[in-house]
Protein backbone atom coordinates (compact mmCIF):
# COMPACT_ATOMS: atom_id res chain seq x y z
CA UNK A 1 0.00 0.00 0.00
CA UNK A 2 1.35 3.18 -1.19
CA UNK A 3 2.10 5.63 1.71
CA UNK A 4 0.18 9.42 1.50
CA UNK A 5 3.23 12.11 1.15
CA UNK A 6 2.50 14.26 4.33
CA UNK A 7 1.78 17.80 3.91
CA UNK A 8 4.47 20.52 4.84
CA UNK A 9 3.52 23.07 7.34
CA UNK A 10 5.56 26.43 7.51
CA UNK A 11 5.04 29.87 7.37
CA UNK A 12 3.86 31.70 4.11
CA UNK A 13 6.95 33.38 3.24
CA UNK A 14 8.92 30.40 3.77
CA UNK A 15 6.84 28.53 1.16
CA UNK A 16 7.61 31.55 -1.05
CA UNK A 17 10.89 31.85 -0.58
CA UNK A 18 11.43 27.95 -1.34
CA UNK A 19 8.57 27.80 -4.53
CA UNK A 20 10.89 30.25 -6.10
CA UNK A 21 14.77 29.83 -4.96
CA UNK A 22 15.19 25.97 -4.95
CA UNK A 23 18.34 24.70 -3.85
CA UNK A 24 18.65 28.64 -2.29
CA UNK A 25 15.61 28.40 -0.60
CA UNK A 26 16.58 25.04 0.96
CA UNK A 27 19.54 26.35 2.08
CA UNK A 28 18.11 29.52 3.86
CA UNK A 29 15.52 27.44 5.87
CA UNK A 30 18.46 24.96 6.60
CA UNK A 31 20.67 27.81 7.91
CA UNK A 32 17.80 29.59 10.21
CA UNK A 33 16.88 25.69 11.24
CA UNK A 34 19.93 25.31 12.71
CA UNK A 35 20.76 28.19 14.48
CA UNK A 36 17.71 31.14 14.59
CA UNK A 37 14.68 29.21 14.43
CA UNK A 38 13.31 25.75 14.25
CA UNK A 39 11.66 24.10 11.14
CA UNK A 40 11.37 20.28 12.50
CA UNK A 41 11.48 17.80 9.67
CA UNK A 42 10.67 20.42 7.25
CA UNK A 43 14.23 20.98 5.66
CA UNK A 44 13.88 16.85 4.83
CA UNK A 45 10.53 17.06 3.26
CA UNK A 46 11.36 19.84 1.10
CA UNK A 47 14.94 18.47 -0.02
CA UNK A 48 12.44 15.24 -0.94
CA UNK A 49 9.75 17.36 -2.90
CA UNK A 50 12.43 19.02 -4.96
CA UNK A 51 14.29 15.77 -5.54
CA UNK A 52 11.18 14.25 -6.65
CA UNK A 53 9.84 17.05 -8.73
CA UNK A 54 14.15 17.51 -10.15
CA UNK A 55 16.24 14.12 -9.97
CA UNK A 56 18.90 15.57 -11.90
CA UNK A 57 19.09 18.58 -9.49
CA UNK A 58 19.35 16.26 -6.34
CA UNK A 59 23.02 16.28 -5.60
CA UNK A 60 22.43 20.02 -5.65
CA UNK A 61 19.93 20.16 -3.20
CA UNK A 62 21.32 17.98 -1.08
CA UNK A 63 24.55 19.69 -1.01
CA UNK A 64 22.65 23.37 -0.29
CA UNK A 65 20.87 21.73 2.60
CA UNK A 66 24.12 20.59 3.84
CA UNK A 67 25.80 23.90 3.30
CA UNK A 68 23.03 25.78 4.93
CA UNK A 69 22.74 23.75 8.39
CA UNK A 70 26.29 23.78 8.52
CA UNK A 71 26.16 27.82 8.30
CA UNK A 72 23.63 27.85 10.65
CA UNK A 73 25.67 25.58 13.39
CA UNK A 74 29.01 28.01 13.12
CA UNK A 75 26.57 31.02 13.69
CA UNK A 76 25.34 29.19 17.16
CA UNK A 77 28.48 27.27 17.83
CA UNK A 78 30.40 31.16 17.36
CA UNK A 79 27.22 32.99 19.63
CA UNK A 80 27.59 30.18 22.18
CA UNK A 81 31.41 30.71 21.92
CA UNK A 82 31.36 34.17 22.94
CA UNK A 83 28.23 33.90 25.40
CA UNK A 84 30.45 31.13 26.80
CA UNK A 85 29.20 28.80 29.35
CA UNK A 86 26.30 30.49 31.00
CA UNK A 87 24.77 30.49 27.75
CA UNK A 88 25.27 26.89 27.58
CA UNK A 89 23.61 26.19 31.10
CA UNK A 90 20.81 28.38 30.56
CA UNK A 91 19.85 26.10 27.25
CA UNK A 92 20.57 22.46 28.81
CA UNK A 93 18.91 22.86 31.98
CA UNK A 94 19.39 20.11 34.21
CA UNK A 95 20.83 17.82 31.76
CA UNK A 96 23.96 20.50 31.42
CA UNK A 97 26.42 18.34 33.60
CA UNK A 98 26.12 15.10 31.71
CA UNK A 99 26.12 16.99 27.96
CA UNK A 100 29.02 18.51 29.38
CA UNK A 101 31.08 15.71 30.49
CA UNK A 102 30.29 13.51 27.02
CA UNK A 103 31.16 16.73 25.18
CA UNK A 104 34.48 16.48 26.68
CA UNK A 105 35.23 12.95 26.29
CA UNK A 106 33.29 12.49 22.82
CA UNK A 107 33.10 15.97 21.18
CA UNK A 108 33.17 14.88 17.42
CA UNK A 109 31.65 11.50 17.62
CA UNK A 110 28.41 13.69 20.03
CA UNK A 111 28.47 16.46 16.85
CA UNK A 112 28.51 13.07 14.71
CA UNK A 113 25.32 10.94 16.46
CA UNK A 114 22.89 14.17 17.43
CA UNK A 115 23.25 15.70 14.08
CA UNK A 116 21.92 12.33 12.26
CA UNK A 117 19.18 11.83 14.80
CA UNK A 118 16.00 12.90 14.18
CA UNK A 119 13.64 15.27 16.11
CA UNK A 120 13.06 16.05 18.92
CA UNK A 121 17.14 15.33 19.53
CA UNK A 122 18.54 18.40 21.62
CA UNK A 123 20.83 19.09 18.50
CA UNK A 124 21.35 22.61 19.31
CA UNK A 125 22.07 22.20 22.88
CA UNK A 126 25.02 19.96 22.27
CA UNK A 127 26.05 22.84 19.23
CA UNK A 128 25.94 25.46 21.83
CA UNK A 129 27.81 23.10 23.66
CA UNK A 130 30.65 22.39 21.72
CA UNK A 131 30.80 26.31 21.25
CA UNK A 132 30.88 26.89 25.26
CA UNK A 133 33.52 24.62 25.62
CA UNK A 134 35.24 26.07 22.91
CA UNK A 135 35.33 22.02 20.75
CA UNK A 136 38.15 22.74 17.59
CA UNK A 137 36.33 24.64 14.86
CA UNK A 138 38.04 21.87 12.14
CA UNK A 139 36.86 19.02 14.01
CA UNK A 140 33.07 20.68 14.97
CA UNK A 141 32.51 21.02 10.93
CA UNK A 142 33.81 17.83 9.70
CA UNK A 143 31.69 15.96 11.90
CA UNK A 144 28.80 17.95 10.56
CA UNK A 145 29.56 17.95 7.13
CA UNK A 146 29.86 13.61 7.44
CA UNK A 147 26.02 13.97 9.82
CA UNK A 148 24.71 16.09 7.49
CA UNK A 149 26.00 15.12 3.60
CA UNK A 150 25.00 12.13 4.81
CA UNK A 151 21.95 12.65 5.98
CA UNK A 152 20.60 14.72 3.31
CA UNK A 153 22.32 12.83 0.37
CA UNK A 154 20.78 9.80 1.54
CA UNK A 155 17.41 11.50 1.61
CA UNK A 156 17.74 12.78 -1.88
CA UNK A 157 18.81 9.16 -2.62
CA UNK A 158 15.38 8.03 -1.66
CA UNK A 159 13.62 10.31 -3.35
CA UNK A 160 14.88 9.74 -6.74
CA UNK A 161 14.63 5.98 -6.64
CA UNK A 162 11.11 5.68 -4.62
CA UNK A 163 9.33 8.79 -5.86
CA UNK A 164 6.88 10.70 -3.22
CA UNK A 165 6.70 7.39 -0.94
CA UNK A 166 9.99 8.67 0.14
CA UNK A 167 8.81 10.82 2.35
CA UNK A 168 6.06 8.87 4.03
CA UNK A 169 8.70 5.96 4.68
CA UNK A 170 11.24 8.46 6.27
CA UNK A 171 8.49 9.81 8.95
CA UNK A 172 6.94 6.57 9.38
CA UNK A 173 10.48 4.75 10.22
CA UNK A 174 12.54 7.59 10.90
CA UNK A 175 14.34 6.02 14.05
CA UNK A 176 15.35 2.70 12.03
CA UNK A 177 16.98 5.09 9.15
CA UNK A 178 18.28 7.18 11.70
CA UNK A 179 19.71 3.94 13.32
CA UNK A 180 21.30 2.83 10.31
CA UNK A 181 23.04 5.97 9.21
CA UNK A 182 24.47 6.26 12.70
CA UNK A 183 25.97 3.41 12.61
CA UNK A 184 27.75 3.46 8.93
CA UNK A 185 28.97 6.99 9.92
CA UNK A 186 29.98 5.79 13.16
CA UNK A 187 31.93 2.54 11.71
CA UNK A 188 33.36 4.58 8.91
CA UNK A 189 34.95 7.27 11.62
CA UNK A 190 36.01 4.21 13.70
CA UNK A 191 37.58 2.50 10.84
CA UNK A 192 39.64 5.25 10.01
CA UNK A 193 40.31 6.41 13.44
CA UNK A 194 41.73 2.51 13.37
CA UNK A 195 43.61 2.55 10.18
CA UNK A 196 45.25 6.49 11.52
CA UNK A 197 46.52 3.97 14.62
CA UNK A 198 47.97 1.38 12.54
CA UNK A 199 49.90 3.12 10.17
CA UNK A 200 53.85 2.75 11.19
CA UNK A 201 55.31 5.88 11.86
CA UNK A 202 57.90 6.08 9.14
Amino acid sequence: MDIPAPKIHMPAWLQAIVASAGGLGLFLIAFLDSSVLTFPVINDLLLIDLSVRYPARMPYYAAMATLGSVGGCLLLYYIARKGGEAMFQKHAGPRAQSIQAWIRRNGFVSILVTALLPPPTPFKVFVIAAGALEMPVRMFVLGLLAARGFRYFGEGFLAVKYGDQASGFLLTHKLEVAGIALGVVVGIYLLSRFAFRARPVQ
